[in-house]
């Protein structure tokens, strides 16, 4: 038995210019994310007969791998060279879809890192990234970027530099434990209570790459003033190059925001945060807030009833937590 535990993750800044239609094409693409302390663990094992048997929101068993209905475990086990004969378990912290915290990229990472270790096969995490990047746009076609799988991989705050031909080069920002903490300490997610599939807006904006080439190219701008600004422990800097890219992201696509989104963040603003954004594509999921800490309960009284998801910044990327036999 092997079971994983992999982050979810927030970024700060940069967002979209890891589509493949921008940095391909733009001279690449940045991003500053964070791993958080919200989780995907995935347990494989043995199964007695030849089958498999997978559970998540629902529960499939299969004679065959190719009859496997959830693709990105299906094609985790293709890669891995697992094609019988195991049972595979997923068990999230928050909502499996449709938040904006890169879950999918999330289970992709800890999927191939239980499956290999299940062979006796250890991956670094830039194997491990770079595989999920793979599967999820290559195999299964996705439109989306490639920073939730090297955040879920690598974990701590991180510059990613996403190359026109494709590779990426990882960069942590030097930060203290102490410093960690502060920036956790400024940091609030409240779920807006909406879920949505990312997809179709992230269509749209790959589509939508020329028009807003000046836009994206600026927010490639904010993802490295935004490492500096976490490097320095400068809070109210950081939050308002959130604010800025916020401004930015929700031109890029229909759905982005909406009235009841704006209107959250204007309560939030007036509350005492320096900046936020929606998670990931948009449309729903989690506000994500840089604030003063003692602003915090002004700021949870004025988003009431969202809930406030209390987070961490982690330091660990995609672990095997447990190898049993």
């Amino acid at each position: 038995m092997i079971i994983t535990r992999t982050p979810l993750r927030v970024s700060f800044a940069g967002g979209g210019t890891d589509l493949p239609s921008f940095y391909r094409t733009h001279g690449g693409g940045a991003v500053t994310s964070a791993a958080i302390d919200k989780y995907i663990h995935v347990l494989v094992n043995e199964k007695f007969d030849r089958s498999i048997r997978v559970a998540y929101s629902r529960t499939e068993n299969v004679e065959r791998l190719e009859d496997l209905q959830h693709g990105l475990v299906r094609e985790a086990m293709h890669a891995a060279g697992v094609r019988e004969a195991l049972e595979v378990h997923t068990i999230a912290d928050i909502p499996s879809e449709g938040t904006g915290l890169g879950s999918s990229s999330t289970l992709t990472v800890g999927l191939l890192n239980a499956l290999y270790a299940y062979r006796g096969v250890l991956k670094d995490p830039a194997e491990l990234a770079q595989e999920a990047c793979r599967i999820e746009i290559d195999c299964l076609h996705g439109t989306l970027g490639k920073q939730d799988q090297y955040i879920a991989a690598f974990g701590g705050v991180e510059y990613f530099d996403f190359r026109e031909d494709d590779s990426v080069r990882s960069s942590p920002i030097p930060l203290s434990t102490a410093d960690r903490e502060a920036l956790s300490d400024h940091l609030s997610l409240f779920f807006t209570g909406v879920t949505r599939r990312s997809e179709p807006i992230l269509k749209d904006q790959s589509a939508r790459t020329e028009t807003n080439r000046d836009a994206l190219l600026r927010m490639r701008d904010l993802a490295g003033e935004a490492r500096s600004a976490i490097a320095q422990s400068d809070f109210q800097r950081l939050g308002a190059l959130l604010d800025e890219g916020w401004r930015l992201k929700r031109g890029l696509s229909e759905g982005i925001s909406n009235d009841t989104i704006d209107k959250q963040y204007r309560a939030a603003k007036d509350a005492g945060a320096f900046g936020g954004k929606i998670t990931g594509a948009g449309g729903g999921g989690f506000l994500l807030l840089l604030h003063p800490p003692e602003r915090s309960r002004q700021i949870a009284d004025a988003l009431s009833p969202m809930q406030r998801l209390p987070v961490r910044i982690t330091p660990e990327g995609s672990r095997i937590l447990f190898v049993g036999r």
